[in-house]
């Protein structure tokens, strides 16, 4: 008998975005939700505070392609969190904040990582992505190959 794999962050931070995706059909309602899910960013206004300071580590662990892992355990969060910032504060100040307030090398794979969460924002606000495909779009674009 085979022991199954454990379920990696990222597989759950698709899963989540699945079990939103058949609850709503907003996608700032979805990305406001998959946000306090992942990282503990609060739905009314003091959600702007919990960007602020960074949310909360709801699902620790990997399973991030090489090219968005940064060695750390907070990789969904900051997925999450970068994600739903352009509903919060706009598309702008979210750009200004990654610049003047992270300040990730663009290089890393922590401003490689923002910016798939700006663009899967941007995907899902627009309708380019429906939110039923959601999940399957963080497995595709973000998780690493099972090994």
């Amino acid at each position: 008998m085979t022991t199954p794999s454990p379920t990696t962050a990222c597989e759950q931070l698709a899963r989540v975005a699945d079990r939103l995706a058949e609850r709503t059909d907003d996608p700032n309602r979805f990305l406001r939700a998959l946000a306090w899910n992942c990282a503990g960013v609060r739905l009314d206004p003091r959600g702007v505070l919990d960007l602020a300071r960074g949310g909360r580590n709801r699902f620790r662990g990997g399973g991030f392609r090489a090219e968005f892992d940064d060695g750390t355990t907070g990789q969904v969060r900051h997925f999450a969190g970068i994600a739903v910032a352009p509903v919060l504060i706009g598309e702008g100040a979210t750009r200004w904040a990654m610049r003047t307030v992270l300040r990730d090398p663009e290089t890393s794979a922590d401003h490689r990582l923002s910016l798939a969460a700006l663009e899967f924002s941007r995907e899902l606000r627009h309708g380019a992505l429906p939110l039923s495909a959601a999940g399957d779009w963080v497995r595709e674009r973000l998780a690493a190959s099972p090994s």
